[in-house]
């Protein structure tokens, strides 16, 4: 592609190592790079605002980036005011509480304030550790706040049996840890939050490049002028980007905005 006119950058194991409280030096530095050619810096994440890890929130904050797409694009915030937000139906929810608790799977409601969990499991709160390790527990959170998406705690061994659930309600599942998956709206994804933020800014699909890692990625990959897959990324993403650049430890964002002729 033609140089971008914004890039899009996912947080977890692209940024930043949520497991070491990792973020390079390399990523600030690259982004001021992208900033004096005059090409836009964003963020596209599964994050809620209020798991944004304190690196990461400096980073946004000296980075000057305006552009936030959260919560799998069901939450996107442009310079400071909420641009669009998709959440999830009441009925929708309710429906998978009642199939969540027949099962005896552990689930919990992410909102734009905190994750709140329907359960304290020691388990649930080594997965959650790494992305809010303080939140509320309460079954009935989704009655008093808006819902984005829901998280199920449960093994790859039922995928099939969830996911079968969730489309009669209208959801779909993504998984991103070996012991949870981030439930949403079907037509949500970051792409779908990709496509309302720049609509907003006056820019083509064709001008977007975005990097990522994981399952929750591949269809913004599939939907941007160019997509960058990590080196450390899920072998499902890598097969459908146009370039792979290095791991996260390997500098990958910097090291492959150079190759590809973004920066000097």
């Amino acid at each position: 592609m033609n140089q971008p006119k914004i890039i899009f950058f996912d947080i977890d194991d692209t940024l930043y190592r949520k497991s070491t409280d990792t973020l390079r030096p390399s990523v600030l530095q690259a982004m001021r790079a992208l900033k004096a050619k005059g090409i836009l810096t964003a963020i596209a994440t599964g994050r809620t605002p209020a798991a944004l890890p304190a690196k990461v929130q400096q980073l946004i904050a000296e980075a000057e980036m305006d552009l936030l797409v959260m919560i799998n694009g069901q939450y996107i915030r442009y310079q400071g005011e909420v641009l669009q937000k998709h959440p999830l139906k009441q009925t929708q929810i309710a429906d998978m509480q009642v199939f969540f608790e027949e099962h005896n799977i552990p689930y919990a409601f992410v909102s734009e304030q905190t994750i709140a969990v329907s359960e304290r499991l020691p388990w649930v709160e080594v997965v959650l550790a790494e992305i809010l390790p303080e939140h509320p527990i309460d079954k009935d959170y989704f009655k008093k706040h808006e819902v984005y998406q829901m998280l199920g705690f449960y093994p790859q061994q039922q995928d099939d049996l969830v996911a079968a659930r969730a489309q009669q309600s209208g959801l779909k599942t993504i998984r991103w840890h070996e012991q949870s998956v981030d439930m949403l709206d079907e037509q949500g994804s970051k792409a779908r939050g990709i496509a309302t933020a720049i609509a907003r800014l006056g820019i083509d699909m064709k001008d977007v490049m975005a990097f990522g890692d994981g399952l929750n990625d591949i269809e913004m990959m599939q939907t941007v002028g160019f997509g960058v897959g990590m080196g450390n990324g899920r072998p499902e993403l890598k097969a459908v980007v146009d370039y792979i650049c290095p791991t996260v430890e390997e500098d990958g964002v910097f090291n492959g905005l150079k190759a590809l002729g973004v920066i000097d």
